[in-house]
């Protein structure tokens, strides 16, 4: 039988849990995914989501994605504010056939600034409260979904450049995923009438609006799929 996240957090589990973690909005878990993904070259094969309280009182969220001859790696850490995630720093790493590709970002917001760092270049901006990273924004969003928010915009570092993210809910659908079959809401990243990419997410009301579709076209055509597989909760 399937389990909901809200469920598994009662009883004895929560007490195996750090204490900060009893009341944090999202529990901890780990996603395992079926993916598929063309970055010039057709490629199967998982990718593995983990949130996880650190010793320090933050978190940590990561995005690990690899198949034979490439991989994407993404890295967030943030701390819980009310209703919102704050990003402090965000690590990025990208190979596919031997060449890679590396980002830092690192948030100060006693100046309000982030610093970007590529290929040991660094530069520094100023940016609004509420600023996301391109992981950590997906956390806020399910913060924002399971609030009731059906429209949603997202100032995120991205590239050095501050730019807004549009989410739209578009439907709801049933999904048929490895890990079981779920009742999900369609979202949609709204990018203009005119654009030549495109982001769905599906995400299950029941485990707290967590990822358990996706699909992402880019400008060039390549694309990148994601499928639930498995669900584990430490």
């Amino acid at each position: 039988m399937r389990l909901t996240l809200a469920t598994l957090l009662t009883g004895c589990l929560i007490g195996s849990l750090p204490a900060y973690a009893d009341t944090a909005p999202l529990p901890a878990f780990k996603a395992t995914y079926t993916t598929a993904f063309d970055m010039g070259i057709s490629l199967n094969g998982e990718a593995v989501r983990q949130l996880s309280p650190t010793e320090n009182g933050q978190w940590r969220f990561s995005s690990e994605a690899e198949a034979m001859m490439a991989g994407i790696s993404e890295v967030t850490r943030f701390s819980y504010q009310p209703s919102a995630i704050q990003p402090l720093s965000y690590r990025y790493h990208r190979k596919v056939l031997g060449k890679s590709r590396k980002a830092s970002l690192d948030f100060d917001w006693n100046q309000q600034s982030v610093t970007t760092t590529v290929k040991d270049k660094p530069w520094t901006m100023e940016i609004p409260l509420a600023t996301q990273d391109k992981l950590s924004y997906q956390l806020q969003m399910r913060l924002d979904l399971l609030a009731g928010k059906r429209d949603m915009t997202y100032a995120v570092a991205d590239g050095g450049k501050l730019k807004q993210y549009r989410f739209t809910v578009t439907g709801e659908e049933e999904v048929e995923t490895p890990y079981g079959r779920f009742n999900a809401v369609r979202v949609m990243r709204d990018r203009g009438e005119d654009a030549d990419r495109e982001t769905l997410i599906w995400l299950a009301p029941e485990l707290d609006y967590l990822i358990v579709r996706l699909e992402q076209t880019e400008t060039d055509g390549k694309t990148y799929a994601l499928l639930l597989k498995n669900l584990e909760i430490p």
